[in-house]
């Protein structure tokens, strides 16, 4: 996992060496000379429209509640990251992945309090959760390889971004920010880990979060002020003194990405009426939290929430057989979604997946992005 060193612009490696079977990467932002610099804000900031050139990436973004449970040896994870066959056929493979986890540890007291500190036990679980992403994107047929751009994590929030090692070249100013929301308004058991990086020279922001839980009537204005909360105090630190044009704040990236009756409708399959009731949707279309984001056309069962290891929902089953016993009076529901804001994306999948570790169900996310060309001035 990444991690940044202090009050200093270096990223520093909480991988082991390669050789202990971990990707390891470390990402280093020297001092640059006057010239440098003079050269770095010429090409940021030359976007003449008459000369632009636009190059198209394919961006992959997934989320997955895992339930404090750790992936175990032989997950693979290839179904859900849509890796290619290897065969020649299908389309090209993502040029850029982003996964955002939620409840990567339980979230009892000592692990919400302790958080992911050094000297902590749960730094390692996203340790595990990287190698099986490696395995998946770099096994043994594949063509291509993946590096880990940047890893965080805060409490059982973690987020992950992997590239094609021909693309890392184009990628640069990588940061991160965390904002708890939690206990107290400010503890890591709900809120938000932050991306931003540049790809040539298009800004783009990734947020993965876990916002408070119910699905009774009013719950949404949690959510909703978690949303704020996380809107408003996300800020990424410029990294150099030098290079004061970087965006610090969500919005100013180009490119930045939720019960009888609802259970008689998940029996029969109507989801179409379901997400008529959807909160999210509604504060979307209310203008109540994330003014302007979209969201594609959910075209897939609620993703929550499972039995263990089963595909049953709780309280509901096909026959006399054993009835689970309700956990928290949750109905089935929507809780794992992707929304996005930005020009120049196109979304071109939506989909959940199914695996059954967890009581939640993996989402699936694919874009094509158009990015802005670095060019001499």
């Amino acid at each position: 996992m990444l991690r940044l060193a202090g009050s200093t612009n270096n990223f520093v490696s909480d991988f082991p060496t390669a050789t202990n079977g971990y990707p390891s990467t470390i990402i280093t932002s020297l001092s640059p000379s006057p010239a440098a610099v003079a050269e770095e804000e010429a090409l940021m900031s030359s976007r003449d429209g008459n000369d632009l050139q636009q190059d198209i990436y394919k961006v992959f973004v997934g989320s997955w509640n895992v339930g404090g449970i750790s992936p175990p040896e032989d997950l693979d994870l290839r179904d859900w990251l849509d890796v290619p066959n290897n065969d020649g056929a299908g389309s090209p493979s993502p040029d850029i992945y982003v996964l955002g986890f939620q409840e990567v540890v339980p979230l009892r007291a000592g692990n919400i309090i302790l958080g992911s500190s050094e000297n902590h036990g749960n730094n390692t679980v996203p340790l595990r959760w990287n190698s099986a992403i490696e395995a998946a994107l770099n096994n043994d047929g594949a063509e291509e390889h993946y590096d880990c751009l940047v890893s965080k994590q805060m409490v059982g929030i973690f987020i992950t971004v992997w590239v094609k090692r021909n693309v890392r070249s184009h990628i640069r100013h990588t940061a991160v920010s965390s904002v708890g929301c939690g206990l107290m308004g400010c503890f890591g058991n709900k809120g938000s880990v932050s991306v931003r990086f540049y790809v040539e020279k298009t800004s783009f922001c990734f947020v993965c979060s876990h916002l408070a839980s119910g699905g009774k009537d009013g719950d949404e204005r949690f959510r909703n002020a978690n949303a704020g909360e996380i809107m408003s105090r996300t800020n990424f630190p410029r990294r150099s003194a030098h290079l004061r044009n970087l965006p610090r704040k969500i919005l100013h990236h180009e490119i930045y990405l939720p019960e009888t009756t609802t259970r008689f409708l998940v029996q029969k399959g109507e989801w179409n009426v379901l997400l008529e009731k959807d909160q999210l949707k509604a504060e979307l279309r209310k203008g109540r939290v994330f003014e302007g984001w979209q969201e594609g056309r959910i075209q897939f069962p609620p993703t929550y929430k499972y039995c263990p290891s089963s595909g049953l929902y709780y309280g509901i089953v096909s026959g006399p057989a054993q009835r689970p016993k309700p956990s928290k009076g949750r109905a089935p529901a929507w809780c794992d979604r992707v929304i996005w804001f930005g020009d120049g994306l196109k979304q071109s999948q939506y989909e959940r997946r199914e695996n059954q570790l967890s009581d939640h169900r993996p989402i699936r996310a694919i874009f094509t992005a158009q990015v802005d060309k670095l060019s001499p001035p």
